[in-house]
């Protein structure tokens, strides 16, 4: 398949599913007054003490990501196979892997994205040390399109399955604590005044391993479910 077919089927996709995000602009703000609501919650009940919020701040806000990121997983692919779209995918000139990954690119904009502007935000209201949030910005911007990636094989295991959205959470997060393990990690190695290149590298590693095999797997799992 050809470069030219491959990048004008991406922008075609994109450009739809930004259409579709525009329309429902209520619907793609959730996942950020989700986290807020997350953080908010944590901390009235931390008591409000700048120390113990500021304590936790790093770990609270990969867990508000992460949670806000789970909100809208179910429908990665469900609007797709409820309108016939999936059927087009499967037909369509290029690898349905291509496709996925660009769906999943798209998935991190519209969702991701604007969790990672809210963070410095959201910071603030933790109280979280401006020494850290270098280290944090940098693993979520590794860690949210891992999630996405890992994601997006759950997805499309259960794209035919009606009302998944609580199995969808049940298998994604299995798969996302040792993301969770590392981002947060990171953070908290770095606020100890250790190195958290490590954690960081594994997440890289990690996000790579998964931008080259999670495709094939949501591709794979998609076409099972529509057979």
């Amino acid at each position: 398949m050809s470069t030219p077919g491959l990048r004008a089927s991406a922008r075609a996709l994109l450009a739809r599913d930004l259409r579709l995000v525009w329309r429902r602009r209520g619907d793609a703000l959730q996942p950020a007054l989700f986290a807020l609501l997350v953080v908010v919650l944590f901390a009235l009940a931390a008591g409000g003490e700048r120390e113990a919020l500021a304590k936790h701040a790093a770990a609270v806000l990969w867990l508000a990501v992460l949670l806000a990121g789970l909100l809208a997983l179910d429908s990665l692919f469900r609007g797709d196979a409820e309108d016939g779209s999936l059927e087009q995918w499967l037909l369509a000139p290029v690898p349905l892997s291509w496709l996925v990954l660009v769906r999943v690119f798209g998935h991190w904009l519209t969702t991701s994205l604007p969790l990672l502007v809210a963070v410095p935000f959201l910071g603030e209201l933790l109280f979280l040390p401006h020494a850290q949030l270098p280290v944090l910005m940098l693993s979520l911007l590794l860690g949210t399109p891992l999630l996405g990636l890992l994601g997006a094989v759950v997805a499309a295991l259960t794209v035919g399955m009606r009302r998944a959205g609580i199995l969808v959470a049940l298998l994604a997060l299995p798969l996302y604590v040792p993301v969770l393990v590392f981002g947060a990690g990171s953070v908290a190695a770095a606020a100890q005044g250790l190195d958290a290149g490590g954690a960081l590298l594994l997440l890289g590693a990690g996000l790579a391993a998964a931008t080259v095999l999670a495709p094939l797997a949501a591709a794979a799992a998609l076409r099972i479910a529509h057979n």
